[in-house]
């Protein structure tokens, strides 16, 4: 039985530490599904198809990873597609009290469907999303946190060249 995990996240921007966690997961799990979520308590940059694409250009040699989208439960999600695993990744344990909350709710709602949580990469545990935006709109060099297509569309989204106050 092939074992499949979903990835969940709002991806906005996709980071190295993001694909630090995929890579490692994939030597777990036999597919990821990463799964974009709207959240409406979330600021975001880019549009659910600017972060798919975002994705897709960032993970070209991985072949069992497959990118979704979903507005809904989280585990009727995993249990549509089959995945018996929610993958999370954890920084610090600043992220621990909101991430357990959330796997003792998904445990509740549906207890066939496992959290595993990785913890980030050293190199990585200090990178999020949105100090990477912050940075980024700044003209800060985040080409280091990145994947390079990341890196271009922030440059086109904030109008000037990544790095550029050195």
């Amino acid at each position: 039985m092939e074992k499949i995990a979903i990835y969940p996240g709002s991806f906005d921007p996709v980071t190295n530490g993001h694909l630090d966690i995929i890579e490692r997961g994939l030597k777990i799990f036999d597919r990821i599904i990463i799964t974009i979520l709207e959240n409406p308590s979330k600021q975001l940059l880019f549009s659910v198809a600017e972060r798919e694409e975002l994705l897709r250009k960032s993970l070209p040699e991985f072949t069992d990873v497959e990118i979704a989208s979903y507005d809904g439960l989280l585990v009727d999600f995993a249990k549509q597609r089959g995945a018996h695993a929610i993958l999370r990744g954890m920084r610090a344990v600043s992220d621990f009290e909101y991430e357990f909350q959330m796997a003792l709710m998904n445990r509740r709602l549906n207890r066939e469907i496992q959290t595993v949580f990785l913890m980030t990469g050293l190199r990585w545990i200090f990178t999020s999303s949105s100090i990477i935006k912050e940075a980024a709109k700044f003209g800060g060099n985040i080409e280091s946190m990145v994947p390079p297509p990341v890196q271009k569309k922030l440059e086109e989204k904030f109008n000037r060249s990544i790095g550029e106050n050195k």
